[in-house]
């Protein structure tokens, strides 16, 4: 009967996530269901009306409605369904730019929009589909179900090289050396901002208090993973720079949450800021300019431009380089020759 019981607890932790937030002292009076939108993780309006109404969502011990309006201070207490986990990777003929490819891996080109592997409300249409479409069977690191052949992943719309392995043997020596860091991955970014001199930028990045979907930078080590990235200046736009960046650990969002820490939020940026003008002029003429590149570039100005690594096998060093793609490319150009014009 233990046994049992031991069983239905691991089957709830795996089922139902527990949260609970204490309300900052500055916050505004807010409808709970807008508040919670932007506090948890995945959590649509419905899926949080739906706990709302289920009773599942408790204010300061007692149940709400939806139209209650958070105050300073109030202790919310939540019991969420995770949303359901699609493990079974479908194939899907979908085109792939492939750089190079050998028995043992291959490196990907990967386009600005496609999402890298299947997950909540993106289960079709991702970079794993398209692979297991391509190649009969692809390895899985243990704790990885569902991103066969994966080693590491950028972010939907950041463009640029992944490392896909084909074999068991290839994907355990490739992520020893994610694991090590001893790989190589260089990124291109366009920031706001005038940076004078090169650097790094660490700390321990975390999901943030205020809103789940994006991460922060603590000093507090039970707060986050350690994160480091040196970045160099490559050309001074005026109010934008070009740099480059080289990651020396492999962290979520860990080049924009880094770049929003230190003032310099990547350009189109929406999630960390950077879709605002955030520097020069007041003049019309100025605004539209900049609204006019975000129409050209609109995601954040980042591409994985380069990827070295030991291939498993031959033990050789391989190196391997994206040039920007069109949408950044049009971007950056506007930005050189408003600064040329100028």
């Amino acid at each position: 009967m233990e046994n049992v019981v031991e069983l239905q607890e691991s089957e709830e932790q795996e089922l139902y996530e527990h949260l609970k937030i204490i309300v900052d002292k500055g916050q505004s009076l807010l409808r709970i269901d807008k508040f919670l939108m932007v506090r948890v993780e995945n959590a649509s309006r419905n899926r949080i009306q739906n706990a709302i109404d289920a009773g599942n969502v408790l204010v300061n011990q007692k149940q709400i409605k939806s139209s209650y309006k958070v105050k300073p201070f109030d202790e919310i207490s939540i019991v969420l369904p995770h949303p359901p986990r699609d493990t079974e990777v479908y194939p899907e003929d979908i085109p792939l730019d492939i750089i190079y490819e050998d028995s043992d891996l291959l490196v990907v080109n990967k386009s600005a929009g496609m999402v890298v592997h299947p997950g909540f409300n993106n289960y079709t249409g991702t970079l794993v589909n398209a692979l297991a479409f391509h190649f009969e069977q692809l390895p899985q690191l243990p704790g990885n179900d569902g991103r066969p052949g994966l080693v590491h992943r950028i972010d939907k719309d950041t463009s640029g090289l992944l490392l896909i392995s084909k074999n068991e043997k290839s994907i355990t020596h490739l992520a020893r050396q994610f694991f090590d860091h001893s790989i190589t991955r260089r990124y291109i970014a366009l920031v706001w901002g005038d940076i004078e001199n090169d650097g790094t930028v660490t700390g321990y990045i975390g999901r943030s208090a205020k809103d789940r979907r994006v991460m922060d930078i603590y000093d507090d080590e039970e707060k986050g993973k350690w994160s480091v990235t040196h970045y160099k200046v490559l050309k001074r736009l005026g109010y934008v720079t070009l740099i480059s960046c080289e990651l020396e650990t492999g962290r979520t969002h860990q080049i924009r949450a880094h770049m929003q820490h230190i003032g310099h939020p990547l350009f189109s940026d929406a999630m960390y800021g950077g879709d605002k003008i955030l520097k020069g002029t007041t003049f019309n003429k100025y605004k539209q300019f900049v609204e006019n590149c975000f129409e050209l570039l609109p995601r954040q100005a980042l591409h994985a431009q380069s990827l070295g690594f030991i291939h498993p096998t031959t033990k050789e060093y391989m190196y391997f380089e994206s040039p920007l793609p069109d949408d950044f490319k049009a971007g950056l150009t506007k930005w050189e020759n408003y600064i040329a014009t100028s």
